[in-house]
């Protein structure tokens, strides 16, 4: 054999090694990669802001332990109530502490948060680290949340939508479905738009009050405003005029939505105005109503899922296994309420091993086992969350759950997540409140969008537009 071409199969050699190399690291997970690379970081604490109660049950009781077990850092979780959250990251950011690491935060406040100069952009950290094409499994809606013009701060982490619950046997029953032909001249099958959801609920009601009623919704305030945003925007709403920057949520389609919700609470049960989560969602695990608007959690845990894990014992016993539907609300278009992105506090002194737990939190097989945690309220977001053979075995409606949970973040609708985005909801849920409490309908919205308005004033309108422009032309900001 000649020297050259002994000299040609040692290139080739060395070549074909240094290929398989790279091939085995490029076929790493994500989570992999994060957790190697995190090891060097042993002994660091890391400090997370997470939603006070269940949410915090996930980094405290199984991803926390396990991301210690597996780099030797420790997670240090700061339970906050979810309408202290904000806050409370921008009055850390604006005194300078490093009170926290990671960020978990709503989406929605992502702009607020990146013209705060409270978050770190992930891009370095994901160029150095995420294998490409990881985030492809992230569902597409979700993946409009990880960006904000142009840099990315944070990573979608929690599938957030609303599903409507509704008893199956309640509209199997041919007295049921014989009677609701005989009255409405149309079959009892679960309602697509609000009108036949008032004669649903209304029906139902009629029949089986006080034992049963037709349906419920939350209404106490802190949270109205999604309902609100959603039901407007079904109805044709726009939130502003793209020009003038004028607030639209006082426009008439916006008064009438207003005034048959208010209608619709009269087929509900007695007090409903102030009910929230807690009140809605035991009702429904009782058998004391037939339909249900909320998120995805009731539907795992009214099948009896997890019921027995100790973080549910405060459950009450679900007398609904087996009779669950699940449907888009009405309308056919969801909110997709809150959610959370993870992202890294710009103070951080330990940015790199923040944003590495969160490429591994978030990663395909960690987030699969986080979000069938029982207890730990993270909804499915990605591809292959829907499609998991273990999700689906875990009851026997389980896949009719996640192809409804997949086909409302298809169809959902994004949270306004625009500069101010929170002064905004707080005023649409001030006047949601007000409504529901006696308040005309034209007032509260009137006064609503005359506070829209300050808010667009002060931050500038022209910057408004911009950010309100480039929202909207997003595919799920509005009904399409």
């Amino acid at each position: 054999m000649s020297r050259t071409m002994r000299s040609f199969i040692l290139i080739l050699a060395i070549t074909l090694v240094g290929f398989g190399w790279t091939a085995a690291g490029r076929a790493q997970s994500a989570a992999d990669i994060a957790v190697k690379a995190a090891q060097k970081y042993s002994g660091t604490t890391l400090r997370v802001i997470w939603e006070a109660g269940l949410q915090a049950q996930d980094p405290l009781t199984f991803s926390g332990p396990e991301w210690k077990r597996l780099t030797g850092i420790t997670l240090q979780v700061v339970e906050t109530p979810f309408p202290e959250i904000f806050s409370k990251i921008v009055t850390a950011h604006l005194g300078g502490s490093r009170d926290f690491d990671v960020i978990s935060y709503v989406p929605a406040w992502q702009a607020d948060l990146v013209a705060a100069g409270a978050l770190e952009p992930l891009d370095p950290f994901l160029d150095k680290y995420m294998p490409r094409g990881s985030l492809d499994d992230i569902h597409p809606t979700y993946r409009q949340w990880l960006n904000w013009k142009g840099k990315t701060y944070g990573i979608f982490d929690d599938g957030d939508v609303f599903v409507m619950y509704y008893r199956r046997d309640l509209f199997a029953e041919p007295a049921n479905r014989a009677a609701f032909r005989a009255k409405y001249g149309q079959d009892l099958v679960p309602p697509r738009t609000w009108a036949d959801w008032d004669k649903v609920c209304g029906f139902f009601t009629e029949k089986y009050k006080p034992t049963l009623y037709g349906c419920a919704i939350q209404r106490t305030e802190g949270q109205d405003y999604f309902w609100t945003e959603e039901a407007m925007r079904n109805n044709g709403v726009r939130f502003f005029d793209p020009q003038t920057m004028k607030a639209q949520i006082n426009s008439p389609p916006a008064v009438r939505t207003l005034t048959e919700m208010v209608n619709a609470n009269k087929s509900m049960p007695p007090g409903v105005e102030k009910w929230g989560f807690i009140e809605v969602f035991s009702a429904w695990m009782a058998g004391k109503v037939a339909m249900i608007v909320t998120w995805p959690p009731p539907g795992r845990w009214s099948e009896g899922y997890g019921n027995r894990v100790e973080q549910l014992k405060w459950l009450p016993e679900t007398k609904v296994i087996g009779k669950v539907g699940y449907a888009l609300p009405p309308g056919g278009h969801p909110e997709l309420a809150a959610a959370f992105n993870l992202g890294v506090s710009v103070e951080s002194a330990n940015k790199e091993a923040a944003y590495l737990f969160i490429q591994w939190a978030t990663s395909k097989e960690t987030s699969l086992k986080r979000v069938m945690l029982p207890f730990a309220l993270r909804d499915p977001y990605r591809l292959s969350h829907y499609a998991s053979k273990e999700y689906r075995a875990l009851w026997p409606h389980a896949p009719e759950y996640l192809d409804t949970l997949k086909s409302g973040a298809e169809r959902g609708l994004l949270d306004l997540a625009i500069p101010g985005a929170r002064e905004y909801e707080e005023a649409l849920d001030r006047a949601t409140v007000a409504v529901y409490a006696g308040t005309p309908p034209k007032e509260a919205l009137d006064k609503a969008a005359t506070e829209w308005d300050q808010v667009t004033q002060r931050i500038g309108v022209d910057k408004q537009r911009q950010a309100y422009q480039e929202w909207a032309s997003k595919p799920n900001a509005y009904p399409h």
